[in-house]
């Protein structure tokens, strides 16, 4: 029998649905291949093998009877800042070790009710802060491109899984790129919805007006697949929006003929690595070729998006944060003063990086600074996302780099946090603008590591992404190679 882990979850299926193969072979085979590379990948916290295999024999009953949803029997990784009933929620955080949700976010009980098996919980960035996996209280995942390199972060386990071959498929969470650079870095497919597309609820939050939760898969058909799933209004999310999710499956082969397509100046910047570059100016061409506009387009105010970000991000993970103290949330060490029993919980509790965020946030929220930090952090953010209302009156999509290098050796960085959060800057303006991105891979630097393109679009047009996306991956080799594991 051929490696199943090598199937795309479009691969899959078909076997599946023609039971040349059954649910319980494909989970076993993941399992397997988890048992294998988990030491070296470090890519989950939590693999829940009885409970897959028991699901995944719940599949093959169903099939047998006759049931066809999207994704019965789909082996995914779910990242570990969902909540999932009955299965152990972190956010890779010790202040939450031992918590077990007693209810699943929309996007788990969406995923589960089309017939996906979940794997387990995949490891991140601690509350989602980071952009390299390696500020989890847990563990440090590696890149399966090269283990001395991370992932990219927060949903580093997510992507690290899927391109190791140890899930079909993953949820993550972008708050300001946490979806696209891991996508990236990992040379897969990776897809952060327009802000409102797909339902928070159950999600623990970072940053309440930043996050959203995406698909990372192999190919952009396995992503509009899981993103068709997980879209679409929910009730118990007062910002989701009650918006018509269009069929992505069938808009796949459009094509780009006549689509335009900006370039912003503003992206190619001096310090940008140039393998990455000379990929990313080459998608382009290719996309040219295939049939496409190319414009060139200014977005003016791309340079205040890092510190807008690092304002408002951080003043909102003091809000959400707030409520860890040991009396609400979180465990409690026990002091004779209240504040000593904060001062303990949240010194044994947090790490590092989410204390770093929580006193900025904390600072630029404090009487005397709000004004001057956090409300105009607002004001720009408005200017930002002008921009991109005013370039789409130009064009229908805008292909950027989605880093500004490949991934990075693990510890490179870790000890300089500008240089860390310099790592998202082509990837928080979209994130601040609430308008959808995607990652794909485009080439492999001198190193052979995964180099990735982006695709922005207009707000709810994930659609036209993933049409373009899909045209430019069916006309290059990139999405089929694999590491050397």
């Amino acid at each position: 029998m051929t490696d199943l882990t090598q199937l795309s979850i479009t691969e899959a299926l078909a076997q599946l649905r023609a039971k040349t193969i059954s649910a319980v072979d494909l989970t076993r085979a993941y399992l397997t291949r988890i048992e294998q590379l988990e030491p070296a990948i470090s890519a989950y916290i939590t693999v829940t093998s009885e409970r897959a295999l028991k699901d995944a024999e719940a599949a093959d009953k169903a099939r047998a009877a006759g049931d066809e949803r999207p994704l019965l029997g789909i082996p995914m990784a779910i990242k570990d800042v969902l909540s999932t009933t009955g299965v152990e929620t972190t956010c890779g955080s010790k202040i939450l070790r031992g918590y077990v949700p007693v209810y699943s976010a929309t996007v788990i009980q969406r995923l589960e009710a089309a017939g996906m098996v979940m794997l387990g919980k995949a490891n991140m960035d601690e509350f989602a802060m980071g952009s390299s996996t390696e500020n989890s209280a847990f563990q440090i995942t590696h890149n399966p491109w090269d283990t001395e390199r991370v992932p990219g972060g927060s949903s580093g386990g997510s992507a690290a899984a899927v391109a190791a071959r140890m899930a079909a498929g993953a949820l993550g969470t972008d708050t300001g790129g946490s979806v696209r650079t891991p996508a990236g870095f990992c040379g897969i497919v990776g897809l952060k919805p327009s802000y409102g597309r797909v339902s928070r609820y159950g999600l623990v939050a970072f940053g309440s007006s930043l996050d959203c939760i995406g698909p990372m898969a192999r190919t952009v058909e396995d992503a509009a697949r899981l993103l068709q799933v997980i879209a679409g209004h929910d009730r118990l999310d007062s910002t989701s929006m009650d918006i018509a999710v269009p069929d992505y499956l069938a808009v796949l082969n459009g094509g780009v003929k006549g689509l335009r397509i900006g370039v912003p100046r503003e992206y190619f910047i001096e310090g940008i690595q140039p393998e990455s570059q000379a990929a990313v100016q080459a998608a382009i061409r290719q996309l040219e070729s295939l049939g496409a506009e190319i414009i060139d387009i200014s977005l003016p105010h791309t340079d205040y998006s890092l510190p807008v970000y690092y304002i408002i991000a951080p003043a909102e993970a003091s809000a959400n944060l707030a409520r860890y103290d040991g009396i609400r949330f979180g465990p409690k060490i026990d002091k004779k003063e209240m504040w000593d029993t904060y001062r303990a919980t949240r010194g044994q509790g947090f790490g590092p990086e989410v204390k770093r965020r929580i006193m900025l946030g904390t600072y630029a929220l404090s009487a005397g600074y709000y004004d001057a930090y956090y409300g105009k952090a607002q004001q720009v953010r408005t200017l930002i996302k002008q921009d991109f209302e005013k370039a789409f009156e130009k064009v229908d999509v805008i292909a950027a780099p989605v880093t500004p290098r490949t991934a990075f050796k693990i510890g490179e960085n870790i000890n300089d946090p500008l240089q860390m959060y310099l790592e998202d800057v082509f990837t928080l303006p979209a994130s601040l603008a609430g308008v959808p991105g995607l990652s794909l891979p485009c080439g492999h630097d001198n190193a052979g590591l995964p180099i990735g393109l982006q695709l922005i679009g207009r707000a709810f047009s994930e659609d036209v992404l993933l049409r373009a996306a899909h045209a430019y991956e069916q006309s290059t080799e990139w999405h089929k190679a694999l590491p050397a594991l």
